[in-house]
């Protein structure tokens, strides 16, 4: 009997022991995963530094040369509810996921979409906003359409910013026509307005605020968004600090109204179109 006592207790140590081992490193990996996160080298630094690129109404230059949009006012919002000052770090679509992989950046608010392929390479916060395709076309160059898929046909060209979801649109619907594919959105709105390309796939507001403004040389062949997406901001791998802080930051404004108001502003009502220059 006192021979299996002696075992028992020995027992008992030795878990005992192990559960305050696991203890101790259960809290070194977890200062090791903070001191590892972004967020920890965005306070040390005291700002945080956020690619975007230009899409209206999500980021745009104003006319005295500030950046400004609904992406402005979030990533300004987030900084300062960190306590830190915003650096906005504007750069080409097709390259913001290398610019981020990089470290040029801290985190991608630019009005991203989720998509499975982006998933492979970046992590996604929860969504904070949503949006679905639009086409603007050309009443020059392609009359009378009602369908996405009415543009596949080999005499039509179509467009869409490079590396964004309006290439793939334009891919999925109308695989047949010929593809451009641009670096800038203003150049493509000039570009169906003329109509040397039949139509262009993006986001809604843009073909709708387009089509309002070309003095009948535009329509909108569908009159709902479709293939709705959700936006998210972007950040590296193997950093749950970084996504937990941001997905709390999401959730808290989402159920505040912050979100929404901000959104309604900007995609919403014009009171914002004399401080830039699109139209």
């Amino acid at each position: 009997m006192k021979f299996v006592n002696r075992i028992l207790a020995t027992c008992a140590v030795a878990v005992m022991s192990l559960a305050l081992a696991t203890g101790v490193w259960a809290q070194d990996a977890a200062k090791q995963l903070s001191s590892e996160s972004v967020i920890e080298t965005i306070k040390k630094r005291g700002s945080m530094r956020v690619g975007l690129d230009f899409f209206v109404p999500w980021a745009m230059r104003a006319k005295n040369g500030e950046l400004v949009g609904f992406e402005v006012d979030v990533a300004t919002k987030v900084a300062e509810d960190m306590g830190v000052k915003v650096e906005l770090v504007p750069t080409a679509w097709d390259g913001i996921i290398p610019a981020l992989l990089s470290g040029t950046f801290d985190v991608v608010i630019a009005g991203m979409s989720i998509t499975p392929e982006r998933h492979l390479r970046i992590n996604f916060t929860n969504p904070y906003a949503s949006s679905g395709m639009m086409i603007a076309a050309s009443t020059q160059a392609a009359p009378g359409l009602s369908k996405a898929s009415d543009f596949n046909d080999r005499k039509y060209t179509v467009g869409g910013k490079r590396g964004t979801i309006g290439v793939d649109a334009a891919k999925k619907y109308a695989p047949k026509a010929k593809l451009r594919q641009y670096d800038e959105e203003a150049i493509a709105l000039q570009d169906v307005t003329n109509g040397t390309i039949s139509a262009y796939y993006t986001s809604s507001p843009v073909p709708e605020r387009a089509v309002a403004s070309s003095g009948g040389r535009l329509y909108l062949p569908v009159t709902e968004p479709f293939d709705g997406s959700l936006e998210s901001f972007a950040v590296r791998k193997g950093d749950p600090d970084a996504l937990s802080y941001f997905n709390s930051w999401i959730l808290l404004n989402t159920h505040s109204g912050w979100l929404k108001e901000r959104h309604d502003y900007w995609f919403v009502n014009d009171d914002w179109k004399d401080q830039v220059d699109v139209k």
